[in-house]
């Protein structure tokens, strides 16, 4: 099994910062796509950014120039940096891990979420 946990959230004034991580562990093979995702109350989960195992980068429209991903392959972790946070910016975020695993000598690939972590952008 694998399991996939997020920290970092919080509360922080509009035009503040915060840093996401998310750490996979478990039965690994490797970690393919790694990627964000939040969700506001009344609203449908959105994909906010996602990178590649080679390290290539996309963002939502919404958050380009603001947020960044990067990851740490030894460490199975991918972060979200936030700047000039808005609140609009305010759900609960996702990580998502798409992961190789190796079961009885066959590759499959899986893909797991984390619980989630509320960021709340308000004065």
């Amino acid at each position: 099994q694998v399991q996939v946990v997020e920290s970092g959230g919080g509360l922080v004034q509009p035009g503040g910062s915060l840093k996401l991580s998310c750490a996979a562990s478990g039965s690994i093979f490797v970690i393919n796509d790694m990627k964000w995702y939040r969700q506001a109350p009344g609203k449908e989960r959105e994909l906010v950014a996602v990178i590649t195992s080679g390290g290539s980068t996309n963002y939502a429209d919404s958050v380009k120039g603001r947020f960044t991903i990067s990851r740490d392959n030894a460490k199975n972790t991918v972060y979200l940096q936030m700047n000039s946070l808005k609140p609009e910016d305010t759900a609960v975020y996702y990580c998502h891990a798409d992961v190789t695993q190796n079961g009885y000598g066959r590759l499959y690939t899986q893909g797991y979420w984390g619980q989630g972590t509320q960021v709340t952008v308000s004065s």
